[in-house]
């Protein structure tokens, strides 16, 4: 029996819980996810972590009753909010009707005028206060210049998010699910969200994401993994510190199971060995003394009952030896790095790579830039949302003309945009790659995409079909095996939608990349971890910045906003 039931109780009741039991879904394609997965989440901050594709955005789905269950139940002890992955609103809309309070300041507004029909007083209930309290929710997430009154049409994507969760806490529900909430957000949007996170007192909040400042400020995380959800108290470090303890341990323990598999094999091996003589030996006994046919039948007959209980103790040895030694091996964690050789994408320390000369975007609140690149350099474009950081890309990119000014590229150029529409779906990663790389050999390309982790088969994969860390792998591939080899590589945002496997593996595969760099994006600690050389700050003008000054002038709400 399926059933859906998000039940209502008084405001946040003292067993506010999200509850799942014996849970199955399945794609329509066959695919599944979970298998009759059990599962209760109580009262306080849970993030909720796991490999992409892991089914993190799906189990919330299922939690918030968007999609269905083929089979179990879920059910909400109280009120529930969701704020999906991917927020869209109508820009046509004011902010009051966005946050849903549109309603009741009218009627307001009508008894404040005088008029005392029952119906508005029905519509405000014992809301009072809804417009004290909606800008005070909207003035802690950083947006008290949005008003109430102001269309959404005039905020950015990450004032966007922040609107919708501030329409979310407004309905002050006893769970709260955010899908990737920072994703896209700039550094000063992300602390106003961290900061709601902290204050979090009301029920149950589970939190998707691969932000490792966020997941610092949770009660506990619950890692999705193989369908099936571990629990570890604490925040982020504690996640971590308490894998690397059980990563020795799985270590440990394979490495044990290696060496008794080896013992047993070695084994088996001796008593082979030991048979094969004691068979030799029996024949030449046998043959000596002139038995009996009877006789030494019935010794055969007696010897190989022997040997074959002496041989299958080994064998089931050796079975149960290799049995642990896979138990051991799927505890210890897959953290396959990307590591290519690419020297063809190296530039030489004095070579021209870029210049932009009075350059003025078309969107952005960029009014000239001027920049000068040569070599092998790592920039970082950093800057409030709206700034005009992608626009900027996208006219180095020839993407976008620009208001005025010039910019020049001397090198061979790829971007990689935020959406990863680079790839086509209907085309497998191979596929892909020869398609950017016209000439090159069909083995030369699945060797290279080996070592982007799309092994055999996995490279007839078609892109449609990966997940967000597979498809940036696959277009990063297509980026960097390109012919010619890129020698200026610029990235919009990679991060997004990546899990911290998917981090490492990017950082990885940059490391191996000798060409000039230039990234647009508000994971500092990805930035840091690349090796930028030189951070630009994106707002009325292009400001080189020092490294250490990078994380205030960010949080700031000052010039540098696009707000």
């Amino acid at each position: 029996m399926t059933s859906t039931d998000h039940n209502r109780h008084g405001p946040n009741p003292p067993g506010s819980s999200v509850t799942c039991s014996a849970l199955s879904f399945r794609w329509p394609d066959g695919t599944v996810v979970f298998d009759g997965l059990s599962l209760t989440v109580g009262r306080g901050r849970t993030g909720l972590v796991g490999a992409n594709g892991s089914g993190k955005s799906t189990l919330l789905g299922l939690l918030a009753g968007r999609l269905r269950p083929a089979q179990g139940s879920v059910s909400a002890a109280g009120t529930l909010a969701h704020l999906p992955q991917n927020v869209t609103l109508d820009t046509g809309l004011r902010v009051d009707e966005a946050l849903g309070i549109a309603g009741r300041r009218r009627a307001l507004r009508a008894i404040e005028a005088g008029d005392v029909s029952e119906e508005h007083f029905e519509t405000v209930g014992d809301d009072w206060d809804v417009e004290e309290r909606a800008l005070a929710t909207l003035g802690s997430l950083g947006l008290e210049g949005a008003g109430l009154d102001r269309a959404v049409g005039e905020l950015s994507g990450g004032e966007t998010v922040l609107l919708r969760l501030a329409a979310l806490l407004l309905e002050r529900p006893d769970v709260l699910l955010l899908d990737e909430p920072t994703n896209n957000l700039d550094l000063f949007a992300r602390r106003r969200l961290h900061e709601a996170v902290d204050s979090w007192r009301s029920g149950v909040l589970v939190v998707v994401s691969h932000d490792r400042e966020l997941l610092e400020r949770v009660d506990r995380i619950a890692e999705l993994r193989s369908g099936s959800v571990s629990w570890y108290g604490g925040g982020w470090s504690a996640y971590q510190d308490a894998l690397a303890t059980q990563q020795e341990a799985a270590e440990r323990m394979l490495r044990a199971a290696d060496a008794d598999v080896r013992r047993q094999k070695r084994e088996l091996e001796e008593t082979e060995t030991k048979l094969a003589r004691r068979r030799r030996n029996s024949r030449k006994m046998d043959a000596q003394r002139r038995a009996p046919k009877i006789v030494a039948g019935e010794r055969k007959r007696s010897a190989q009952e022997s040997a074959g209980k002496l041989r299958g103790l080994h064998e089931d040895r050796l079975g149960a030896a290799r049995e642990r030694r896979e138990e051991a091996e799927q505890a210890v964690r897959d953290d396959a790095e990307i590591r290519i050789g690419l020297p063809s994408t190296a530039v030489p320390a004095g070579r021209r790579v870029l210049s932009l000369r009075e350059l003025r975007p078309r969107y952005g609140k960029l009014r000239e830039a001027d920049l000068h690149v040569h070599g092998p350099e790592r920039i970082a474009l950093v800057g409030r949302n709206g700034a005009g950081k992608t626009t900027l890309l996208r006219t180095l990119a020839g993407q976008a003309e620009p208001r005025s000014g010039h910019a020049e590229v001397f090198v061979p150029l790829r971007f990689l945009p935020q959406r990863l529409d680079v790839l086509d779906d209907e085309l497998s990663v191979a596929a892909n790659v020869a398609r950017v790389a016209p000439g090159v050999t069909d083995n030369h390309i699945r060797g290279q995409l080996a070592r982007f982790l799309f092994k055999g088969a996995r490279a007839e994969q078609p892109a449609g079909t990966l997940s967000g860390g597979e498809r940036l792998r696959a277009a990063l591939a297509a980026m960097l095996l390109a012919a010619p080899a890129p020698q200026l590589l610029m990235l919009d945002e990679p991060t997004n939608n990546l899990d911290l496997a998917g981090v490492r593996q990017l950082t990885g595969a940059l490391a191996s990349y000798e060409g000039a760099l230039l990234v647009a994006g508000h994971d500092l600690p990805f930035l840091e971890a690349v090796g930028i050389t030189r951070w630009l700050l994106v707002g009325e003008e292009l400001r080189e910045i020092p490294a250490d000054e990078v994380r205030e002038a960010l949080a700031s709400p000052g010039d540098s906003a696009g707000v």
